[in-house]
């Protein structure tokens, strides 16, 4: 009983959410080869084998987010990032719109707006399967055999087939958060994420073989991961402690004695929320540029424009990290109703006038969140720089920095919290002897 690996598998609980989880995630990778109903699998898998020749940089990373599902035409080729889109768009509504906030705050309200999103997801879900139709058909055009059906039914079933996956992988995300570990909407973008990860190795060293890369930058580089990938872990769980006294009070026929606590805003409070957020918002006007833009000027100049690889998209990136980082954060952590909690209660902050408490958290979070979005901001580019710098293959860039990397370590300690605290809940050791995993929940 003293590992506690082997203590997972022991409690029951435990073992049954563990094994649900590794069940769901199997389901998800089965599905990402599955192919939609009318394509050529073979004639697809030689179009994009002559395609990596010449690379797509813009392919390239559609599928690198979708575990290899957009290459091969799966029916969970859209993967989860609908459902993030519409979810931001609805963070957005509620803001923009104090009658829909006032919806939510009603007893039942969250339920309706969960519902309203499903729908709204549905709608994005329609809008990128007819993009992903178009390119379909574009490709045919240069492949002989690729559709076997004709062009209008083939529309109407892939759009049909994309949107059922992709509301079948958002029903599975709910049930991992609910019956298995972790949060299960993460999961299944760290799980698309990891798959890719054996192939990214693969080419990278048959690059090393072929003499196409340098073994010297390889180490560079390895050692760069180790860096960036201890540095997030810090970054992950840093945080600044803000004290709070409350004094003695009366509750009915009791008296409460004075409290000494304090507030815990974590250098980063958005967590890799920011980079998710951005990237989806990139991901969806890119798709759809990418896969119609064969067939208009204008979508084929936005598509060029948007290169992952391109200055435009990373400037892009970088203003829409550190914009989701601040929307976010005033969203989880209101300084308003932080101060209207601590005087409801009969708390103080040393040195600060209880008047000025909001003033004094807002400056506080600003202080925080500038740093801490410029840092994932400057992670979330590192992909860019690799193969800037040391020609690196895209699998493999995509791996060493940015969104996957904060995808992997977030949602890795996420995880780890969570089990190790339904270990402690059983009275066993932690999965950690020395300090406290201190997770987010994406």
């Amino acid at each position: 009983m003293a590992n506690p690996i082997i203590g997972m598998f022991r409690i029951k609980e435990l073992r049954e959410r563990i094994l649900f989880t590794f069940g769901m995630l199997l389901v998800f990778r089965i599905g990402a080869v599955f192919p939609i109903p009318g394509i050529n699998v073979r004639e697809l898998s030689r179009y994009f084998t002559d395609q990596s020749n010449t690379g797509n940089p813009i392919v390239d990373y559609l599928d690198f987010f979708a575990g290899g599902a957009f290459s091969n035409f799966s029916v969970f080729m859209l993967g989860i990032m609908p459902y993030i889109s519409m979810s931001i768009i609805m963070q957005l509504l509620l803001i923009v719109f104090p009658s829909l906030k006032k919806i939510s705050q009603e007893d039942g309200g969250r339920k309706r707006i969960q519902k309203w999103q499903r729908y709204g997801t549905v709608v994005v879900c329609l809008i990128q399967s007819y993009a992903v139709t178009q390119y379909a058909q574009a490709i045919s055009r240069s492949v002989d055999n690729l559709l076997f059906i004709g062009m209008l039914p083939f529309t109407l079933i892939a759009m049909l087939t994309v949107t059922t996956g992709t509301m079948f992988l958002m029903w599975m995300g709910e049930q991992i958060t609910k019956r298995g570990v972790g949060n299960g909407i993460s999961l299944l973008i760290y799980a698309g994420i990891v798959a890719r990860m054996p192939q990214a190795i693969y080419e990278l060293f048959g690059m090393m073989r072929r003499g196409d890369l340098n073994p010297v930058f390889v180490i560079i580089v390895l050692v760069m991961f180790v860096a960036v990938v201890s540095l997030v872990v810090f970054e992950q769980q840093g945080q600044r402690k803000i004290p709070v006294n409350y004094a003695k009070r009366v509750v009915g026929r009791k008296m409460y004695g004075a409290q000494n606590t304090y507030i815990p805003f974590k250098i980063n409070p958005s967590g890799v929320i920011p980079v998710i957020f951005a990237s989806s918002i990139l991901m969806f006007p890119l798709q759809i540029a990418q896969t119609v833009g064969g067939n208009v000027a204008w979508l084929a100049t936005a598509a060029r424009l948007l290169n992952p690889q391109g200055t435009l998209y990373n400037i892009l990136y970088v203003l829409l990290i550190v914009f989701f980082a601040y929307f976010y954060t005033q969203v989880t952590l209101n300084p308003i109703e932080i101060a209207k909690q601590i005087r409801e209660n009969g708390g103080s902050i040393p040195g600060i006038r209880t008047e000025r408490i909001e003033e004094y958290l807002t400056r506080i979070l600003n202080r925080i969140v500038l740093p801490g979005s410029l840092y994932l901001a400057l992670i979330a580019v590192i992909p860019t720089f690799i193969q800037w710098a040391f020609k690196f293959p895209t699998s493999v860039s995509y791996l060493m920095g940015g969104t996957s990397l904060l995808i992997m370590v977030g949602v890795g300690l996420d995880t780890m919290s969570q089990v190790e605290g339904l270990l402690k809940m059983h009275h066993h050791e932690g999965l950690v002897k020395r300090g406290k995993l201190r997770g987010r929940n994406l």
